[in-house]
């Protein structure tokens, strides 16, 4: 009896050891809500410009328990049309020096965000400017814990069948932890378009568009690595 008794103490502690593993490489859920100006959809002959804003919300686990959001990734449907090589765009090495030595024709949107540095609340704020025909430019100002201004790229890959574009961001590392403190994001909005058919619609197969996001994650304790991903959709005619 008292073998037994051993065997199912050392069960169980093996039992807790395995739910703790578990717990430690749990990844916050991330959700997409997308939101587009006008769902009425244009055509290939006649593309309607529109607004789209994004809305990215990460789970909260409260100050210094999220980790480090290092790249995301976007798509969009099939039915929506990127035409940056149409437009004014902006070179890395002027978009360095901030937006206001852009073309003014190369600002397309604005956004803003909350993140955690430790047990403080910081805002991001974002301007959306056109880098050509496959960039967008997501410049970033962040105040607290101290000022870092920096151009964040985002790749735009053309694709096949129920998505039409994937957009690729990397966050630049002096962005993810700065100061010495980890900058744990839980919301972005970001709004994009709404200037000629820079954003625009061709049209709405099935009755939506859809939408997809991937986030990578690394948890600055102990270099971990992990992703969450969400997909979501828009009413269209």
């Amino acid at each position: 009896m008292r073998k037994l008794a051993v065997g199912g103490a050392t069960l169980a502690v093996v039992l807790v050891a395995a739910a703790a593993a578990l717990a430690a490489t749990t990844w916050p859920t991330v959700k997409l809500t997308p939101t587009v100006s006008s769902t009425k959809a244009g055509t290939k002959k006649h593309p309607k410009g529109v607004k789209l804003t994004s809305l990215i919300t990460w789970q909260k686990l409260g100050a210094a328990k999220q980790p480090v959001v290092t790249s995301f990734q976007l798509w969009f449907p099939k039915g929506s049309l990127y035409r940056g090589g149409k437009y004014p765009s902006c070179s890395r090495s002027k978009i360095a020096g901030g937006p206001s030595r852009c073309p003014s024709g190369s600002i397309m949107g604005s956004g803003s965000g909350t993140a955690y540095a430790s047990t403080t609340k910081t805002h991001p704020k974002i301007t959306v400017v056109n880098g050509g025909r496959k960039i967008i430019w997501f410049y970033t100002v962040l105040n607290n814990p101290a000022r870092v201004r920096e151009p964040v790229k985002g790749s735009l890959t053309s694709l096949k069948g129920k998505y039409a574009y994937k957009l690729n961001v990397n966050v630049p590392k002096t962005l993810q932890i700065v100061a010495g403190t980890p900058i744990e994001l839980t919301l972005l909005k970001v709004t994009a378009g709404g200037k000629g058919t820079w954003l625009s619609t061709t049209g709405c197969p099935n009755g939506k568009w859809p939408f997809k996001i991937k986030t990578s994650y690394k948890n600055p304790n102990n270099g971990k690595t992990g992703s969450a991903s969400f997909s979501s959709s828009v009413r269209c005619t």
